[in-house]
């Protein structure tokens, strides 16, 4: 039977099993054998990474035609106005390409996250703030390079969601398991979660925290990824 999982990856981990180069891999977060991820993220970002051993399901996420909407949220130096967000929404000119439209807002309230190990750059004089942009492509780099177009870098990016899939209250280096029926693409449903009384298998590589609790339910959304009230 095929496997799903979503897991949170964290800064500074490879999309991929094998380590390189020093860096951290996802071996080491006691994934079920014979998933691979599904799409990647770059080792700086963090964020919603789905792993399966579903092939046909790999080929239709990955194929650009089907145009699957993943949202991030991106830490920006300085505060964008609407005339730069406008033009993020309409279409940028990056490199040899264009960018279709997307979505585009700066979140209000801003969110609370948990710190980055190592820790974003800060400038006092400077104000950072959170947009949530909603893509339909996955070319490299492409919501920094969007960023850095309309003159505000991305200091730290975390993908909150996969078409309907979403990271909600799921920690750094954990994962769990879901089902066929909970991947439910272009659906407008309530995504994240599953259906009830489908286990969910939890795993962190953390010292002295146990690994793969299961549980009968999904937890409590927390305030670990909430806006500030």
């Amino acid at each position: 039977m095929p496997q799903y999982i979503l897991f949170h990856k964290p800064y500074g981990v490879l999309s991929q099993f094998t380590p390189e180069d020093g860096a951290r891999s996802l071996a080491e977060f006691d994934l079920p054998k014979g998933v691979y991820p599904a799409g990647r993220l770059d080792k700086d970002s963090e964020g919603l990474l789905l792993l399966t051993d579903d092939g046909p399901l790999i080929e239709q996420l990955l194929n650009p035609r089907n145009q699957k909407p993943k949202t991030y949220w991106a830490l920006v130096e300085r505060v964008p106005d609407e005339a730069a967000l406008q033009c993020m929404r309409e279409g940028l000119r990056i490199e040899d390409y264009t960018t279709l439209p997307c979505e585009v807002q700066l979140l209000e309230p801003q969110p609370e996250v948990p710190p980055r190990d190592p820790p974003v750059r800060v400038r006092k004089s400077v104000q950072d703030v959170w947009l949530e942009i909603t893509v339909v492509e996955g070319k490299n780099r492409q919501v920094r390079k969007m960023t850095a177009a309309i003159g505000h870098p991305t200091l730290r990016l975390i993908r909150r969601s996969i078409a309907n899939l979403q990271l909600d209250d799921l920690q750094p280096g954990c994962w769990k398991s879901i089902a066929r029926e909970d991947i439910a693409w272009g659906a407008a449903s309530s995504a994240g979660t599953t259906r009830s009384g489908v286990p969910v298998r939890y795993g962190r590589s953390v010292a002295g925290e146990p690994r793969n609790s299961k549980v009968t339910a999904p937890r409590r959304p927390g305030a670990w990824f909430n806006k500030k009230s």
